[in-house]
């Protein structure tokens, strides 16, 4: 619960230390004295979403410091543990400042964090509620929600079935569609298959029959010179006279006293070498020779694998590829009615599984309206409303994560009477304790938490402000309630009393918040009583008030 509020240059705010208690807290003051600027403050520090600009003119900066008290197993935990934060003794400082630039900076025991930090901690910390609720209880859209927290409901497995339904749908739609194109493209990919088929285009085929036939083009012009150079090396030419040579100087080789043995030996090598060039030559030549058909059959492949691959808009290579694929197309629609059918059954499937979850949900949700209105009765009953009917209606709905039902929380305040939305049917003191009834079926078991009423009890007066007042002390049981307030009757209920003043120096005007003793608080509750002048025959009201 919030133990101390520090504020410092905010509005019209200089420097102020509250500490709070446990039970009900009230403040009270003439209208525009800043109650709601203390309100403002704590949202400020909780990162709600409030005013721009909150520093006090002529600062340099504003700054928020509140600190709570954190009993064990209380929700905050988890979110300092998400957030990497831990809570020391169990306490929680917060402390927020807004720069006269706009800037803000927030820190969670000493460790700096985003406004997102703030929210999620002031979620499980405060509860703001004014009788112009904007947290959900007027809001039609909201009252599912409120419906089901008070009812405990665990949303997931109706969430998972409605996610899991509509991926089914999706699956069986892409595969209908699918087969739709597939089949308006059937020809297409029955005559493709087979013209692929047919080819059986290789990869690197189309590189190696361009080498081959560029190879028999040119053949014809490099044929006669191979020849004739072959003719140049055979025995008739430079074979023969190197033989003839080796001859000669073989019988001269005796009488030379062996000086043509380096000559010999060289020729003998030029032999050798000559050979393997006579051989290499013939080779050659022999590659030369082809049939004319096999030219003209090469180039009839090439062309055809070319104009395939031109086509499709592939690269030749990549005919093999595009075969693999155009017959898995052909085969997923051969195949495609059982997979259709597949699908169409997994959809009936996770339809039939959400309807079910959707009715578990229904059904839980029907029996928790029923514990609410009967809680609702017992609460309307003390707050001088006990003729008014509260009906939390469950019809049915669109269908959705959610489920499909539309909640909507009714009144009627008094028999016979219509009953209709609570913002339309209520007047503004009955709203007053509507609200404040339902913030009490509510909220449950909530420990530490800090519940907040602005204002709730306007628009009541007398025995039914006393009623509210009394209400908003049993609530405080055990807990922690501030009230801003303007009715003595509930003021005089506090167990810890604030006055907020405004004050005027020179051109400054500052706000102040005085802790209130005894004989303080019956001055204030008489003055609530009496207005400016406060009276002896106030202040004995207000000392039986007190009393009481």
């Amino acid at each position: 619960m919030l133990r101390t509020l520090e504020i410092r240059d905010v509005l019209i705010i200089d420097r102020l230390d509250l500490e709070f208690r446990p039970g009900l807290n009230v403040l009270t003051g003439e209208t525009g004295a800043g109650k709601s600027i203390l309100l403002d403050a704590l949202g400020f520090v909780l990162g709600w979403r409030g005013r721009a600009e909150l520093v006090r003119q002529g600062a340099e900066q504003g700054s928020v410091t509140a600190v709570f008290d954190l009993p064990a197993g209380h929700a905050a935990h988890g979110v300092l543990e998400e957030a990497g934060i831990a809570a020391e003794d169990g306490e929680l400082i917060l402390r927020r400042v807004n720069a006269v630039d706009g800037r803000k900076t927030a820190w969670v025991n000493d460790r700096r964090v985003s406004g997102e930090v703030l929210r999620d901690l002031s979620e499980t910390l405060v509860e703001l509620h004014g009788q112009h609720d904007d947290r959900g209880l007027l809001n039609p859209r909201g009252h599912r929600a409120l419906l089901d927290a008070f009812a405990g409901l665990d949303l997931a497995p109706l969430r998972a079935a409605w996610r899991a339904q509509a991926v089914a749908r999706a699956d069986l739609a892409a595969a209908e569609a699918a087969l739709e194109a597939a089949r308006k493209e059937e020809d297409f990919l029955r005559h493709a298959v087979a013209e692929l088929d047919r080819l059986d285009p290789q990869p690197g085929e189309e590189a190696a029959l361009d080498a081959r036939r560029r190879l028999m083009q040119g053949a014809e012009k490099i044929r006669s010179d191979v020849a004739r150079a072959l003719e140049a090396l055979s025995d008739q030419g430079a074979e023969g006279l190197m033989r003839d040579a080796v001859r000669w100087l073989d019988g001269a080789a005796e009488r030379a006293e062996g000086r043509l043995e380096g000559a010999l030996a060289a020729l003998d090598r030029a032999l050798i070498e000559l050979g393997d060039a006579q051989q290499g030559v013939e080779d050659c030549l022999g590659a030369l020779d082809f049939d004319p058909g096999e030219l003209e059959r090469l180039e009839e492949r090439l062309f055809a694998i070319r104009a395939l691959a031109r086509k499709h808009g592939v690269l030749a290579d990549e005919l093999g590829v595009l075969a693999g694929d155009l017959r898995a197309r052909l085969e997923a629609l051969d195949s495609g009615e059982a997979g259709i059918a597949a699908r169409a059954k997994a959809v009936t499937l996770a339809e039939a599984a959400y309807r079910d979850e959707a009715a578990r949900v229904t059904a839980a949700r029907v029996a928790a309206a029923g514990r609410l209105d009967a809680a609702m009765a017992a609460e309307l009953a003390p707050l001088k409303m006990e003729r008014a009917v509260f009906a939390t209606e469950v019809v049915a709905g669109e269908a959705g994560p959610e489920g499909v039902d539309t909640v909507t929380f009714t009144v009627a305040t008094n028999p016979g009477a219509p009953s209709g939305p609570l913002n339309r049917i209520a007047s503004g003191g009955e709203l007053s304790r509507f609200l404040l009834a339902l913030k009490v079926c509510l909220t449950g078991d909530a420990p530490g938490l800090t519940m907040i009423f602005d204002e709730i009890d306007r628009g009541v007066g007398g025995a039914t402000a006393d009623a509210v007042g009394r209400r908003l002390k049993a609530l405080a049981e055990g807990c922690q309630v501030l009230v801003v307030t303007h009715s003595p009757q509930v003021a005089a209920l506090g167990g810890a009393h604030w006055r907020v003043e405004k004050r005027v120096a020179g051109d400054v005007t500052l706000s102040t918040v005085t802790p209130l003793g005894a004989a303080e608080r019956v001055e204030e509750v008489a003055r609530m009583l009496a207005g400016d002048t406060v009276t002896e025959a106030a202040r004995q009201a207000a000392r039986a008030l007190l009393s009481a």
